[in-house]
């Protein structure tokens, strides 16, 4: 059986149920997968023991998680030796999915995805072959009144919602295990697998 590793970076917890989704697709089409926060664990993760990684990370104030950053960086060379992707899960992305925001509001949104992700590859020096933009969400229950402030101007910008009585998802969850499939190939999974619970 194919092993996977699905490391994980979030702040408010969003991006850990991408991690899942992820996680249930690779499993799904035959593979035993870890599912590792990176912001929590203390053990040494040894991607040698596996036979392909998925990287996913929120970004915040234009960097991607630290700890994302870090374990990048440290492991660069065991990730370009691997098929490996990673998912960059970005508020930005909203804006360039959203049917009601302009052509011009997408561009710029398209364009501030594009540059996170620049920043992403020059800080960690790893370049994935396989890089799908996911956007987040916006929890607005979670935030604290400044945080809360700014990210309602920047939905009303974008055309997002500035309802903050609730959480609002934006992820294509469709678009992801799509992606998800398409990279598991690279390592000898196929969508006609049959899972381990199924047999």
């Amino acid at each position: 059986m194919k092993r996977a590793a699905v490391l994980y970076a979030t702040r408010e917890g969003h991006t850990a149920l991408i991690a899942v989704g992820i996680a249930r697709k690779l499993r799904d089409l035959g593979a035993s997968v870890d599912v590792i926060d990176l912001g929590a664990t203390r053990r040494e993760i040894e991607l040698d023991r596996y036979d392909a990684a998925v990287l996913a990370a929120s970004v915040h104030v234009g960097h991607h998680e630290p700890e994302m950053v870090r374990f990048a960086r440290l492991h660069r060379a065991s990730l370009e030796a691997m098929p490996s992707a990673f998912v960059s899960v970005t508020l930005s992305q909203a804006g360039v999915e959203m049917s009601k925001a302009t052509p011009e509001a997408r561009v710029r949104s398209a364009a501030g995805v594009q540059q996170v992700l620049d920043c992403f590859y020059a800080e960690t020096g790893w370049h994935p072959a396989h890089v799908k933009a996911v956007a987040g969400a916006l929890r607005y229950t979670k935030y604290n009144f400044l945080k809360r402030f700014i990210l309602k101007q920047i939905s009303r910008k974008a055309g997002g919602s500035t309802d903050t009585s609730r959480d609002h998802v934006y992820t294509d969850w469709t678009a992801l295990e799509s992606f998800v499939a398409n990279f598991a190939e690279e390592f000898g999974l196929s969508q006609n697998a049959v899972a381990p619970s199924a047999r």
